[in-house]
């Protein structure tokens, strides 16, 4: 994308930047007001950045508010630390809320008091039907529902058993509010849904002050009324919910009516956005936690080092449309491309090493290197390479036998050793068992580059780092943690498609000196090999751990191939 506003094209504007401009233009809204309600029940993952983006992108362009809030009403699965996880996942991606922090526990005492207008309208009533009785007499798609026996049921009772509920003189499962609508309607979720159930479980925020929890779609509505949301961005799964949101608003008296909006949630190939299924591979032990690297959560992504300005650029690349669609996962690896490779420092690193030795090269002396940071950005300076008679190269950088046109190190061979000398091989080591553990070769000391005087040309470039003063490191190469593009459509269980490749460890890694200032979140290239950060967890000073963010070229499209 061009930094030039003469070059720079106007992007269409979608369907809701449509209705939030009509509605502001006609003074249906004096200002926009969103909200991103995630529940905190576990950690966010890359759909979720695309309700963030929206919502808080949306009020940031209009000028308008977006608030964080909590849908909590779920105390056996919801915990503070998700919220706190959570928090940090949006403040990544580059929102704030300000002061605008809600739950919906917030309005659990307003929740219950707009259930009592819902009872003394004759609009809900307390059901005593099991799960599964309410289950065979809500109907089909093609059948209508049956009404509760005790659909019926006065005011005056309702309000009696409604305060019993409350009181904790039900057991879980034996009675319910449902809302009283339309046991008949073509739309199932109008189908006299409940509205509060009796759950005899702690809150995290509430404690033990009550025992009957207001159900999603019920809570949600009327938490968006009484913040003063103007649209209430979701995503297409609560397209068929909309009727009941405005049923809700429309019979109690909350201050303002919200215009529910959806629009296709962002869903890309190789990854598994189920809350549940990520929870799941978290649980059976197949990965390490919710933020492991591997992980599509947006804590695995930051960890992993993925920018959060690049799944910014995925969404307005994807767009807001109604339209489903899977989006190749190679769109996002682009964008991280697209993002690191103007910005990202380059420095050198061996995976899996094998010594050189340079015989002509004189014992103890050791000469510094200029190299660039990056070669194409100068402004962001050079860094120093020492270079001696030992160093490090990639064991796969050589081969006795090497095909056609393999260009790296080769017996009667040359190769330049990257912003150093052209080397010449010599022999080779090995051990008692036949492997080779050191290759012999002697330097040109006229082809030193940038300052050579020799006009000698080879066809191979390779890395390498110094064998004395490179650092030991653990470098784990993170890849697709699936090998299928729809783990979850299968007919065998998506656990069984897992990558064995995922995540592979180098332990004996070497980097060159240089690397060891940079620090978890600093992004950087090692020449040929792709881009690394450090890991949050595991990298320590005199112990680095580096993950790969990304390789430098899409090799999955080889393997599609």
């Amino acid at each position: 994308m061009s930094s030039s506003n003469e070059n720079a094209v106007e992007k269409p504007k979608h369907f809701i930047q449509h209705i939030i401009e009509a509605d502001l233009a006609s003074g249906k809204h004096a200002r926009i007001h969103t909200r991103f309600p995630p529940e905190p029940n576990g950690y966010l993952h890359i759909g979720h950045a695309k309700a963030i983006c929206i919502n808080f992108g949306l009020a940031e362009q209009y000028g308008g508010l977006c608030n964080l809030r909590f849908d909590d009403t779920n105390p056996e699965k919801e915990e503070a630390h998700y919220e706190q996880a959570i928090e940090a996942d949006v403040r990544w991606l580059g929102f704030d809320w300000g002061e605008r922090l809600y739950h919906a526990s917030d309005y659990f005492d307003q929740l219950y008091q707009f259930a009592i207008e819902l009872i003394e309208k004759g609009l809900a009533y307390v059901c005593e039907l099991g799960p599964e009785e309410m289950r065979a007499q809500r109907g089909t798609l093609t059948e209508p529902g049956q009404n509760s026996p005790y659909r019926d049921r006065s005011v005056a009772e309702n309000l009696r058993l409604f305060e019993a509920m409350k009181n904790g003189e039900f057991e879980e499962g034996k009675a319910v509010l449902r809302a009283k609508i339309d046991m008949a309607s073509p739309n199932l979720n109008l189908r006299d849904p409940v509205i509060y159930r009796v759950r005899f479980a702690e809150h995290h925020a509430t404690g033990d002050r009550w025992c009957i929890y207001p159900m999603y779609d019920y809570t949600h509505c009327i938490s968006d009324a009484l913040e003063g949301i103007t649209h209430s961005l979701c995503t297409l799964e609560f397209e068929d919910h909309r009727p009941l949101y405005d049923w809700f608003l429309d019979q109690v008296s909350v201050p303002c009516h919200p215009q529910q909006i959806e629009f296709a949630r962002l869903e890309l190939d190789y990854i598994i956005t189920s809350k549940r299924k990520l929870n799941q591979l978290v649980q059976e032990g197949l990965v390490n936690g919710w933020d492991d690297p591997r992980m599509p959560t947006l804590s695995g992504m930051r960890r992993r080092g993925i920018p959060p300005e690049a799944i910014r650029d995925l969404i307005d690349r994807v767009g807001v449309t109604k339209k489903k669609a899977t989006i190749e996962l190679g769109l996002l690896e682009t964008c991280v491309r697209d993002w690191l490779g103007p910005r990202a420092p380059r420095y050198m690193a061996v995976l899996d090493p094998i010594k050189v030795v340079i015989t002509n090269y004189p014992e103890g002396e050791e000469e510094q290197l200029d190299a660039p940071l990056h070669s194409q950005n100068p402004e962001m300076g050079t860094r120093k390479l020492p270079f001696g008679r030992e160093i490090y190269i990639e064991r796969d950088d050589f081969m006795e036998d090497p095909p056609k046109k393999y260009f790296r190190l080769k017996p009667g061979g040359a190769v330049r050793l990257r912003y150093a000398y052209i080397i010449d091989f010599e022999q080779v080591v090995r051990d008692e068992s036949g492997r080779i553990v050191e290759i012999h070769c002697t330097y040109d000391p006229d082809t030193r580059s940038g300052i050579g005087t020799s006009e000698r040309k080879v066809k191979g470039t390779i890395h390498w780092v110094p064998a004395r003063a490179s650092q030991p490191a653990r470098v784990r190469l993170i890849d697709r943690l699936f090998t299928v593009p729809d783990p979850d459509r299968r007919d065998e269980p998506f656990t069984a498609f897992i990558n064995p490749e995922a995540m592979r460890e180098m332990p004996e890694a070497r980097l060159e000196p240089a690397l060891s200032a940079i620090e978890p979140g600093q992004p950087v290239q090692f020449e040929r090999l792709g881009y690394f950060t450090p890991d949050s967890h595991d990298h320590q000073p005199g112990a680095p751990v580096f993950n790969r963010i990304m390789t430098l070229r899409d090799t999955w499209a080889k393997k599609k191939s």
